[in-house]
């Protein structure tokens, strides 16, 4: 295991951390001042319990049971209950990226002191993730409203030592025995504590994080594979002029068109080709390059800023005030802020597949790619080129247009009508994490279209960033023009090496960092 480590304290953490923990097994510690603040919250939870007044989570039911007032004796079973109860989701599992990030943003909100957990119970939760004990979650159960409850129900069964979950191998077990293999007891729940592990967006915030991680390179990777595309088409790279940009000044759009005129300095195919009827400009799939990406990149600033006041944010209900030792009913488990810029960000990789796809058929088309063979085939009519890597495409871009119709604009009443409008954010999340997997498939082939159709301009010389692109790519498994092969070995290759980040990588060694 990785042996950075984060400290979780009561102030929320930061996307840095979340990555750390989800995708690099960064090992977890709690502070001295959230322990501390554990045990002050508890302290107001015992003090409410032992009265005869029902409080909401420590001493009624739930949802639209919240009527009946449980007593002393049945209060134990009544948090082992919501927990067996709720944990009801069904389907294919949930990555382990994504569950490793939902137990650790629960973590942080029961270490914030508002939700009454006792302090042994934090820790537990603590070393289960540093055990790499990873709780079987499923795909369906979360509706984004009173939390992520479903697959967090998952989570808390493991906590108790019940249900499946994988172990650091990667094999499933029942949780009893991975606890017991790692030395780590079942937690009894008391009052407040099974609701509190189950309130939260944890799980759309997770994979909100890690959706901006992605994005934010395959960004600055369709900056590259739109110079490529611009470099093989013969456009000018004039309408990259930081002085164009600046009249329009959005922040991406800037930094996009920046990119991209970084990646195409020194380059011998830029704008001194023309055809006999002269362009007087290219095409909007490339010259909009940087308008379409730069609208993206603000799309992602946005949604950068809500993930950060989450994850300052203590979601549960009833949430303890220890300022004035209340325990108060909330909605602050409504997951509508990050379920919005979740579908926010489907819509922009949309359009990013979109404009990506338009370029690389021009590149395959004659009659718009300014002297290139069809489809770039060696022996046209023998040969078919990339043809079909085009369908395929086109078939990732359709896939990625229906992911971007709002999943946030559904409601489902659940509850019986108690719980009456739900934000439908982990559905948004789950077909982000789709449409991200369709981005860098589509700027893979993208890249390895322009790559074939620069290296087909003979006795023109690319830039020196998109020559050690290309070179790059083909160290990667990737090959260069010839007949027809098997295709599919070298889409794979080049999905690998955008996915990986090798790209960006690539280009940078000669540009400097990319913005």
């Amino acid at each position: 295991m990785d042996m950075h480590t984060v400290v979780v304290g009561t102030s929320g953490v930061t996307a840095s951390d979340v990555l750390a923990v989800a995708r690099a097994n960064a090992r977890i510690e709690l502070s001295e001042e959230a322990l501390a603040a554990l045990a002050e919250a508890r302290a107001i939870v015992d003090a409410l319990a032992a009265k005869p007044d029902p409080v909401y989570g420590v001493s009624t039911g739930f949802g639209a049971l919240a009527t009946r007032h449980i007593g002393q004796e049945l209060r134990t079973r009544l948090q082992r209950n919501i927990v067996r109860s709720h944990a009801a989701g069904m389907g294919p599992r949930v990555e382990r990226e994504v569950v490793r990030a939902l137990m650790f943003l629960r973590l942080k909100t029961v270490c914030s002191g508002h939700t009454g957990v006792r302090p042994e119970v934090a820790l537990s939760m603590a070393d289960i993730l540093n055990a790499g004990i990873t709780p079987v979650v499923h795909e369906y159960g979360s509706l984004g409203c009173s939390g992520d409850l479903a697959p967090l129900s998952h989570c808390a069964l493991t906590l108790m030592g019940e249900g499946d979950a994988e172990g650091p191998d990667g094999t499933v077990r029942p949780a009893a025995e991975l606890l017991a293999a790692h030395g780590i007891a079942p937690v009894e729940l008391r009052e407040k504590e099974g609701l509190a592990l189950l309130n939260g967006t944890d799980g759309m915030l997770g994979m909100l994080i890690m959706a901006l991680a992605d994005l934010e390179t395959l960004y600055k990777s369709a900056d590259v594979t739109a110079a490529l595309s611009l470099e093989a088409l013969l456009g000018t790279d004039k309408v990259l002029a930081p002085e164009l940009h600046a009249i329009r000044p959005h922040p991406g759009q800037g930094a996009s068109a920046a990119n991209m005129l970084a990646v195409l300095k020194g380059s011998g195919l830029t704008g001194h080709h023309q055809d006999e009827a002269p362009r007087v400009q290219d095409a909007y799939s490339v010259r909009c390059a940087p308008q379409v990406a730069g609208a993206g990149r603000d799309t992602m600033a946005h949604a950068r800023l809500v993930a950060e006041r989450e994850l300052a944010s203590a979601v549960d209900n009833p949430v303890v005030l220890p300022a004035d030792g209340r325990v108060e009913s909330n909605g602050n488990f409504h997951g509508a802020p990050v379920a919005y810029v979740l579908d926010f960000l489907a819509i922009a990789a949309a359009d990013l597949a979109s404009i990506a796809e338009r370029r690389t058929d021009r590149l395959l088309d004659k009659n718009r790619s300014h002297g290139l063979p069809p489809f770039l085939a060696d022996d046209p009519g023998v040969d078919s080129g990339l043809m079909i890597a085009q369908y395929t495409q086109a078939a990732l871009v359709s896939e990625m247009k229906r992911l971007a119709v709002p999943a946030s604009a559904d409601s489902i009443p659940s509850s019986a009508m108690q719980e009456d409008h739900v934000s439908m954010g982990w559905s948004a999340a789950r077909k982000l994490r789709t449409a991200v997997n369709n981005l860098t498939r589509v700027l893979a082939i993208e890249l390895y279209t322009a790559a074939r159709a620069v290296e087909l301009r003979e006795g023109l010389t690319p830039a020196p960033a998109t020559r050690a692109a290309i070179d790059a790519l083909r160290e990667a498994g990737a090959e260069g023009p010839g007949p027809d092969r098997f295709l599919a070995p070298d889409l794979a290759a080049a999905d690998g090496f955008v996915r990986a980040g090798r790209l960006v990588s690539a280009v940078e060694r000669v540009t400097g960092p990319l913005t």
